[in-house]
């Protein structure tokens, strides 16, 4: 046995294009979670109502993303079955609804803080697919499950509140608990996909953005567009980058990991927003807000880590 080989595959072995692309896979993910770190700013710079945000993203991503697939020549995969269709915008319209309730809820906390909460998603549909499809949820899950309320409770600033460091309003709490609806709409668009076996994910964000162009079209039109200016570049700037753009990496970035992989590199984009927060707004969480960020992520980690080891 070639024992080097073995522990250093060399260039042109299966191991070593499995690795590489592995590799790429991971700066594809990074790259993503790295961009949609940025959104809070592009929502809040842009000045706008969350409605008039979302049917932007929906519209610009929407056309991004018909871009790529034209370009890709990979059309045919926006054509679905009509029970795979159906399946997509009823999914398409329940992510829009998470949009809209967590651009209200970074206008009403941050873009950390509405950031973190939505990411207890992970929890939400596995309780949902323990409730609704009978699904088994181990030990170590539903202790990383109260582990990650615990956390998510010290994230969102509640203990600080507590103890009278820091008076929170009551339009603050207001966005934590749309930030959960919105973690809600979140977790129950892939209940209902999970049947829809002829759908890319690509495929399926192009019809979220398709529904949410066509059901949100009235709030522009009633209220009004924005003033010409840089608002405009913004707003195109959420479809663009943040949905077709980062969409394309994240995507292109699990379809060459394997799932345990993608349980620790899902972090980067809560990370992100966390440092650009801090950086642009200079929102920094306290000390008690970083012990919630840690204990969630772990939590998620070991859920994440659990449904990979499950699915392998």
């Amino acid at each position: 046995m070639n024992t080097s080989t073995t522990l250093h595959p060399t260039p042109g072995t299966p191991d070593a294009s499995r690795s590489a692309r592995e590799r790429g896979g991971q700066w594809l993910m990074v790259g993503g979670g790295l961009l949609l770190g940025t959104l809070g700013v592009f929502l809040e710079e842009a000045g706008q109502s969350p409605l008039t945000a979302v049917w932007f993203r929906c519209a610009f991503g929407g056309l991004a993303l018909s871009v790529w697939f034209s370009a890709s020549r990979r059309w045919g995969e926006v054509r679905l079955a009509r029970r795979d269709g159906l399946l997509a915008v009823a999914a398409g319209l329940s992510m829009v609804t998470s949009w809209v309730l967590f651009f209200e809820a970074i206008t009403r906390t941050s873009m950390a803080v509405a950031t973190l909460v939505v990411h207890v998603q992970p929890f939400l549909v596995m309780a949902f697919g323990a409730w609704w499809l009978r699904e088994r949820v181990s030990r170590r899950q539903g202790w990383a499950a109260v582990a990650a309320l615990l956390g998510l409770g010290l994230a969102t600033g509640w203990l600080d509140g507590a103890l009278g460091a820091v008076s929170h309003s009551p339009q603050y709490f207001a966005g934590i608990a749309l930030a959960l609806g919105a973690a809600l709409a979140y977790a129950a668009a892939p209940l209902m996909v999970r049947s829809a076996r002829g759908a890319t994910p690509l495929a399926l964000a192009w019809w979220q953005c398709a529904a949410g162009s066509v059901v949100l079209l009235w709030w522009p039109l009633i209220q009004g567009w924005p003033a010409p200016g840089p608002a405009w570049g913004w707003l195109a700037g959420m479809g663009v980058v943040h949905t077709g753009l980062a969409y394309v990496l994240l995507y292109a970035g699990v379809a060459r990991l394997p799932a345990a992989r993608m349980a620790v590199l899902q972090f980067v984009y809560p990370a992100s927003a966390i440092a650009v927060d801090a950086m642009v707004y200079g929102r920094v969480l306290s000390a008690s807000q970083m012990v919630g960020v840690v204990v969630m992520l772990a939590a998620l980690m070991v859920v994440g880590l659990e449904r990979a080891r499950s699915s392998g």
